[in-house]
């Protein structure tokens, strides 16, 4: 047995994390038969996808911003202003990601991550369902996922 020292380092250093990314992409799309017909495709690619919601003022009232991958919208924020929470602000910018995600760019799932405090009733009285819940991430609070089915293009 051939033994080998490595050094190992902690820093952060974006010329190897690119690396490391193409590296492991082309690593899983030599595996994945579904990742290798993705490449060069218009899916391929993450597009990203945002909805504003500006008061009479032009004062940001609320927004999601989040990213289309493949056939998904994954949701990365979601924030309405506390004045406004209740009213159906927040339905409204959800509902309008999906519309534009399902119509506009084929996705047929969407996915999001929130936190015990934040809003898990909230995304599952829209429809979306738990998949995962990881206890103490962090320490004294429980991260839910959830994803949610599309119906088909102009269905409401």
């Amino acid at each position: 047995m051939v033994s080998r020292m490595f050094r190992l380092e902690t820093e952060v250093d974006k010329t190897r994390q690119d690396l490391l990314r193409r590296r492991l992409r082309d690593t899983n799309t030599t595996a994945s038969p579904i990742l290798r017909a993705l490449r060069g495709t218009p899916g391929e690619r993450e597009l990203p996808l945002q909805v504003w919601a500006l008061d009479d003022a032009d004062a940001l009232a609320g927004g999601l911003v989040g990213h289309t991958w493949t056939n998904w919208l994954h949701v990365t924020y979601l924030w309405v202003d506390e004045r406004l929470r209740g009213a159906g602000l927040g339905s409204r910018l959800l509902a309008h990601a999906e519309r534009v995600a399902r119509d506009e760019r084929g996705c047929t799932a969407v996915r999001l991550e929130t936190w015990d405090f934040q809003a898990p009733e909230f995304y599952k009285r829209q429809g979306y369902d738990v998949v995962c819940v990881i206890p103490d991430y962090p320490p004294g609070i429980t991260e839910y996922t959830l994803t949610k089915r599309l119906g088909s293009p102009g269905s409401r």
